[in-house]
């Protein structure tokens, strides 16, 4: 017993190992002088180390422009995604209306496609609506791409509560509306959580979509203004290392204050069907 324990623990540190070593990498590429990509250091902070390309992301860049852009699109995504999917996923799992299946089904099936196959269609949707070069034609293709997972999650932790509690409260006077606001939502808590995270994530990381959709600069989110830090004759690896654990920190910060609802979420709603 003890030697399986003792082998699973190894196993678990080459795990993190594989995973922070590019992370590892990214910070000694960052505080390196100059724009040197290689290097046979193997220290983690490089000779000569200096902090001038945070500065130059902060301060030369137009960084907060695209941390903007980048949080707008990001939280009204978050809401959007929240609101839509909390409340078809209650119809979805509360009432057996025809062809329920075939709907659900067919939520499922769009998550087998990758965002490149819908860049044509989406792209020529979005200039009939007038939408192109616009903050809002983003969000609602972001929208509509994280709602099918959204959706499934919310659908299967719906499953997981009680009728039985809704049906209480109906007894008590609330109406369905009632009772789905004051129970079954908030018993939702860790679903939600989810879907927050993920629809925050769908707009906050994205660039395939976010490329094809907007061209102004002044509307460049952080994925696009990262990749505008490279060209074709110089690319300033620095200030794009720096600038890419930048925009990790907002992430990381909000899975650890998330985190004591990540399991329950992902593990409830995602065995129900």
């Amino acid at each position: 017993m003890r030697i399986r324990v003792f082998g699973w623990h190894c196993l678990m540190i080459v795990i993190v190992v594989i995973v922070l070593y590019p992370v590892v990498q990214i910070l000694g590429i960052s505080l390196r002088p100059g724009d040197a990509l290689y290097s046979t250091e193997l220290s983690i902070i490089p000779k000569g180390a200096t902090l001038h390309s945070y500065h130059a992301v902060l301060f030369e860049k137009p960084f907060w422009l695209w941390m903007r852009n980048s949080l707008l699109v990001a939280l009204v995504t978050s809401l959007l995604g929240v609101s839509l999917a909390s409340t078809s996923a209650y119809a979805l799992s509360r009432f057996r209306v025809r062809g329920r299946g075939i709907w659900l089904f067919s939520i499922l099936m769009t998550q087998m496609f990758p965002a490149t196959m819908l860049l044509v269609p989406l792209y020529l949707l979005m200039r009939n609506m007038g939408l192109v070069n616009t903050l809002y034609g983003v969000i609602l293709a972001y929208t509509a791409t994280a709602l099918p997972f959204c959706i499934w999650t919310m659908k299967g932790y719906y499953d997981t509560i009680p009728r039985a509690l809704e049906e209480a409260a109906l007894i008590d006077g609330m109406s369905e509306l009632g009772a789905f606001w004051r129970v079954t939502l908030p018993l939702s808590a860790p679903a939600l959580v989810i879907t927050a995270l993920f629809s925050f994530m769908a707009g906050w990381a994205e660039f395939i979509v976010a490329r094809a959709l907007i061209v102004s600069q002044d509307l460049y989110t952080l994925p696009l203004g990262l990749e505008s830090l490279a060209s074709t004759y110089q690319t300033e690896w620095a200030n794009y290392a720096a600038g890419s654990l930048l925009v990790a920190i907002p992430v990381v910060v909000l899975f650890l204050a998330l985190s004591r609802y990540l399991v329950g979420g992902l593990t409830l709603g995602g065995t129900k069907g």
